[in-house]
């Protein structure tokens, strides 16, 4: 925290902040005398409150760019406690009450609530509100001020609604002068972002407007008639005459109303939804925040009580964090708190000492600031953005943004969430398994991956699946990724295991459920290599078998494995299907690019897969007495080994690397595969026929290292001419994962050559 604070005040956040906390305070204004008309409280209670936002809420918070006051979304719920309670001040000690639940559900981490906000209806949220200021403020941006500025609601109180008060204007109810402000701090606005001299100026365009929008009005006032803005077009603080007077405008609780049970009911009321309408702004001003950066919800949530504990005190509204002040603070470049604290002061010096010069802002001018924030906030991108992400985001989306525009803030915000709530269980009811069919050594296995929660709305959908499981299938049920199921779908797998899955020859086995369950894991077929398997299957069975496990390897499919279970299963004997003999390159696991479990494959590694007496002595072993079915000679594209080879034959006084003395009896064998003339060849191709060249010499060398075999060694001669053993040779390409199995042809030394001299 005091990390905080000292970067809060360098010199760079200064500057930025304060001309921020100008704009805002300036905006701020007319927002919390409208919002205090609109909920039937007295004027100065607005102002009140928009002072104990930025000083207490900005001081306390953990937020760098909420800003906090008097919130349109709750002027309903004021309207309704204080025509319900008889007095406004009343009406302050259930705010104060409120003030203290708030802090309560902040020591009580109650601001976890915002994880669960889905990012749909945030945005939704967003773009409403800018949608809500576009037109809002039309009519005061030409003049037409008879609701008042702050009232965000569809029903307005003048008895028109959001459009209806646009219609208006067109039967000429609007005026010239404050008409000409507006549309011209619009043209000033958008001037000021295009052009270089004024963007490095590093003043912030509202500021100028306001300014702009003040000379303006002055002049019109000079020029008189038609012209002249009178007061009702302009900011309109309560002025006092002296001190005392300035003090009489405040107004306290009324402690005498303690013990009515009707102050706890408003405070819970007010508590409830300032803290809702408080975690869903924050979460909006984290979205549109420029450095990403997260507040904290609980801290927030305390800030905020003590707040309305503050302005319950001395007579204000109830305060929350203020998504449009919040959005403008952003939009003006704040980079920290400092702005929200320091807009909150220069409200209280402004109110104290300068309400007739601020008597003299054009509300056209304000209105038009608002307003380009509103096309900020709902830009036609986010629409498009939100379009291209499917109807599962776009729906809740466009949902909460028209309940928000034709109702208020929180009905809205209820309705979509509600929405986005029934698209999460539509989908969960959708997909709350995954059906994956995988060919296992031992055969097909049908494996039912089950969801992260499984409700008792999953239990028709899982039903339905296992009821359509063919006689003889292979089930498996896995909860590995499940971190809650259903008592009644656990009922649902207990009968289908014991009873029906028996009854119906499917064979059910269980993976990953926790020991709560009481659904121990149990395997009824073998993802390994078994002696019955190794029996039953032919060498051609085990080549489409490793065929297979580097298809799912390639294409990021592969099976799902028990390891530990593989580890106990194996630790009696061995018996693998194939042996491998592969390079010793870093970048060719042998059981993973052929997907193989443990136990599965012999693996013999040497670099360039060359053939010595210790590596065919392996092969043997690995054939005539653990009785695997196949032998794959297993190089790969881009070998070091042959690439070394290569470049000694075209170079005999090329040296061996330092420390590899012992790397000539590799080399000396690879040789075998390739001429002098054709490595001389290669140092005049390019890079990449030289690499292609390369490989062609790996390919070739794993035909003649295949040969080579059945020659040196009469017992695997033998087992190739009984068809017990095959061996085949294959090559891996490093850069797409494929292996590409060669034919038992011998190898093509003349093709090579060909090559070579065309």
């Amino acid at each position: 925290m005091e990390a905080s604070r000292s970067s809060m005040f360098t010199p760079s956040n200064i500057a930025r902040d304060t001309t921020s906390a100008l704009v805002v305070f300036l905006v701020a204004l007319p927002l919390c005398l409208g919002i205090a008309l609109a909920s039937g409280a007295p004027l100065f209670s607005g102002l009140v409150s928009g002072i104990v936002g930025g000083i207490v809420v900005g001081l306390l918070s953990g937020s760098h760019t909420s800003v906090s006051g008097p919130a349109a979304g709750l002027t309903a719920v004021v309207a309704a406690q204080i025509a319900g309670l008889g007095s406004f001040n009343a009406f302050l000690l259930a705010v104060v009450v409120g003030g203290v639940i708030q802090i309560g559900l902040g020591i009580a981490r109650a601001g976890a609530l915002s994880a669960f906000f889905p990012s749909s209806v945030i945005k939704g949220l967003l773009a409403a509100i800018g949608v809500i200021l576009i037109l809002k403020q039309i009519p005061h941006l030409l003049g037409h001020d008879s609701d008042p500025d702050g009232e965000m609601s569809f029903a307005q109180p003048d008895e028109h609604n959001t459009f209806s008060e646009i219609g208006t204007l067109f039967t000429g109810d609007l005026h010239i002068g404050a008409t000409i402000i507006g549309l011209a701090s619009i043209a000033l606005l958008l001037a000021w972002g295009r052009f270089t001299i004024f963007k490095k100026s590093n003043i912030p365009a509202p500021l100028v407007v306001v300014i702009f929008g003040v000379g303006l009005q002055m002049l019109f006032s000079r020029l008189g008639g038609v012209w002249s803005v009178d007061a009702g077009h302009l900011v309109q603080i309560p002025v006092a005459e002296s001190f005392r007077e300035l003090t009489g405008f405040l107004q306290f609780p009324d402690f005498r109303e303690i013990l009515n049970p009707a102050i706890y009911v408003a405070g819970v009321t007010i508590a409830v939804v300032a803290s809702l309408e408080t975690l869903l702004n924050l979460e909006a001003a984290d979205k549109i925040d420029t450095r990403r950066r997260n507040s904290p919800p609980n801290r927030e949530l305390l800030a905020q009580g003590c707040g309305n504990v503050v302005a319950g005190l001395v007579g204000g509204i109830p305060v929350t964090s203020v998504i449009v002040r919040s959005s403008v603070n952003v939009n003006s470049g704040a980079n920290s708190k400092l702005s929200a604290i320091m807009h909150g002061i220069f409200l209280l010096i402004c109110v104290v000492m300068f309400p007739v010069y601020l008597n003299l802002i054009p509300l056209s001018a304000l209105a038009a600031i608002l307003l380009v924030t509103g096309f900020k906030l709902a830009s036609p991108k986010l629409f498009s953005q939100m379009w291209a992400e499917g109807r599962y985001q776009f729906v809740p989306f466009i949902v909460t943004l028209v309940s928000i525009v034709f109702t208020d803030l929180l009905i809205g915000i209820v309705i979509g969430l509600i929405v986005s709530v029934l698209f999460i269980l539509n989908s969960n009811l959708r997909h709350p398994l995954r059906r994956i069919v995988e060919k296992h050594a031992s055969g097909e296995v049908i494996r039912v991956e089950l969801s992260n929660q499984v409700s008792f709305l999953n239990r028709g959908a899982l039903d339905k699946l296992l009821s359509s499981a063919e006689p003889g299938t292979q089930l498996l049920i896995d909860a590995t990724h499940s971190d809650y199921i259903d008592p009644d779908v656990l009922s649902l797998i207990r009968d289908y295991k014991e009873n029906a899955g028996p009854a119906r020859r499917v064979s059910v086995s269980l993976r990953g459920f926790r020991d709560k369950y009481k659904l121990n894991d149990e395997l009824q077929f073998a993802d390994y290599s078994t002696r019955e398997l190794q029996d039953r299957v032919t060498p051609q069975q085990v080549l489409e078998i490793l065929r297979a496990g580097n298809d799912r390897f390639h294409t990021d499919s592969r099976l799902s494995r028990d390891l530990g279970s593989q580890v106990g299963a194996t630790a009696a004997g061995q018996n693998p299907l194939a042996v491998v003999l592969s390079c010793i390159d870093s970048r060719v696991p042998v059981e993973l690019v052929f997907d193989l479990g443990i136990g599965d494959v012999f693996s013999v590694r040497v670099a360039g897969n060359v053939i010595g007496t210790k590596s065919l002595g392996s092969i043997e072993y690995g054939v005539t007495v653990a009785g695997a079915k196949l032998v794959v000679v297993l190089g790969h594209t881009r070998c070091g080994a042959v690439t070394s080879a290569v470049h000694l034959l075209a170079d005999p006084t090329s040296s061996i690397p330092e420390g590899c003395q012992n790397l000539h009896s590799i080399v000396d064998e690879i040789n075998h595969s390739v001429s002098v003339d054709e490595c001389e060849h290669a140092t005049q191709l390019s890079e990449s026929e030289c690499e292609s060249f390369v490989d062609e010499v790996a390919r070739r060398n794993i035909q003649r290292i295949v040969e080579q075999i059945t020659q040196r060694s009469a017992a695997m001669q033998t087992a190739v001419d009984s068809g017990k053993v095959l061996i085949v040779g294959a090559l891996y390409d490093v850069k797409t994962g494929k292996i590409d199995f060669l034919a038992n042809d011998p190898p093509a030394e003349s093709k090579a050559e060909r090559t070579l001299t065309s």
